[in-house]
């Protein structure tokens, strides 16, 4: 007899009781350890959501309040990010940018991510004819640079906020759609989906009762990425005046108001521009993340 016969366990007529596994839930001083970037991104995100929320108990100053006695000054204790050509606070018009950028950000990713789920969602489901028109168009409308197919509906349509939030909602629309796409694609192969089908289940419960539920989830990582992206967009084209109108505190719009004076007057550039930055990796660092963890528990 083989030692694993002469076991105790098989001798009892018990079948030997597997290791035992740690938990693999991790407190917040773990969550630290394992994922500073992460944790650091999302205490920045959590800042600018305050800061856009409630800028009034941040700003030092009034954003719009133009000191003539004030023209340009450098970074000091009273103004930590100096003062523009007009003599206002560039720190406070920075915090009070924030609102206008998240905004702008966040609703232009909702139009592309909504757009964008509800074609990939159609394409997916119905295939044949109907699929191959929607992802040629979403080609065509990927061979342009999404910032020039924003940039070209926002001129014609004019500069204003909702204009802009949706050239930049649109011009991201084909990604979304071809994500979502693949992704009922996928799930639609799948036998419970057949099993609806076969039922006798109505289209709309197999497409929002079943499909869509076990679809969305990678769009969302792409939808925080997409944060970053419609940002970047939005203050490209206010850095090339299509943004928001004057006196709206915007960062895209400050970094244009000092460039031409950099040389002079760096600061005036600098900290919306390092506002910009951030933002960006912060909505990239947390999407990625948000992906990794969406495709963990798909592969499970």
């Amino acid at each position: 007899m083989t030692d694993l016969e002469n076991s105790p366990a098989l001798a009892e007529g018990r079948s030997a009781e597997p290791p035992h596994r740690p938990s693999r839930r991790v407190g917040p001083l773990g969550f630290l350890r394992r994922s500073p970037l992460v944790a650091l991104s999302l205490l920045i995100a959590a800042l600018l959501v305050f800061a856009a929320i409630f800028p009034g108990e941040l700003a030092p100053h009034t954003p719009n309040f133009a000191d003539l006695e004030s023209l340009r000054l450098s970074p000091s204790a009273a103004h930590p990010f100096g003062t523009d050509q007009l003599g206002r606070d560039v720190l406070s018009r920075v915090i009070y940018g924030t609102r206008t950028t998240l905004l702008v950000g966040v609703l232009s990713m909702l139009v592309g991510a909504i757009g964008g789920g509800l074609i990939g969602l159609l394409a997916g489901y119905a295939g044949g004819f109907l699929d191959s028109v929607l992802m040629r168009l979403s080609d065509i409308m990927l061979a342009f640079p999404g910032i020039l197919l924003a940039l070209a509906i926002v001129a014609a349509a004019g500069p204003n906020d909702r204009d802009l939030v949706l050239a930049v909602g649109i011009a991201t629309v084909p990604s979304y759609a071809k994500l979502m796409r693949n992704q009922v694609r996928s799930v639609k192969e799948r036998g419970f989906i057949e099993a609806a089908v076969a039922s006798g289940s109505r289209r709309r419960t197999v497409v929002f009762g079943h499909l869509l539920p076990n679809a969305y989830s990678p769009l969302v990582g792409l939808a925080t990425l997409g944060i970053g992206i419609s940002i970047l967009v939005a203050s490209s084209l206010s850095f090339l005046g299509l943004g928001p109108p004057p006196p709206t505190s915007e960062w895209g719009a400050m970094v244009s108001d000092g460039s031409g004076q950099i040389s002079t007057s760096w600061w005036m550039s600098l900290f919306p521009g390092l506002a910009i930055v951030v933002t960006v990796l912060v909505a990239g660092t947390i999407g990625q993340w948000l992906r990794g963890i969406f495709d963990l528990r798909s592969g499970q």
